[in-house]
């Protein structure tokens, strides 16, 4: 049976931190995570008794890194947090929608 190696940490930067540590990721992405989850519950997504059950198979990889990225502990609210994201609308896409075939007051089109 092949044994893994362990890959050496890299050595800390001397001097001064860097303004990003890894303590302030999390509070960042929980953050983020709290704003998504209060705007599904504005839009009334959250409202209503949970009757609905998902379950399905993923690889652990992709939990995993799914975790990691948004900060988020728990299954189900990885699963609730990845939903809202499927459910809110994309302001970009309708801003594109609503702005298709118009341009800006000085904008030229040179022939």
């Amino acid at each position: 049976m092949p044994t893994k190696t362990r890959r050496p940490k890299p050595e800390e930067p001397r001097g001064r931190p860097s303004v990003r540590t890894r303590s302030t990721r999390p509070s960042r992405k929980r953050a983020d995570v709290a704003l998504l989850l209060e705007e599904a519950r504005r839009a009334g997504l959250l409202d209503g008794d949970r009757t609905e059950h998902l379950s399905f198979r993923a690889p652990k990889a992709l939990i995993e890194a799914a975790k990691r990225a948004s900060g988020v502990t728990r299954p189900t609210e990885l699963g609730l947090l990845a939903l809202a994201m499927l459910a809110q609308p994309d302001p970009t896409a309708r801003f594109l929608q609503a702005t298709h075939g118009r341009l800006g007051e000085d904008h030229a089109l040179d022939y």
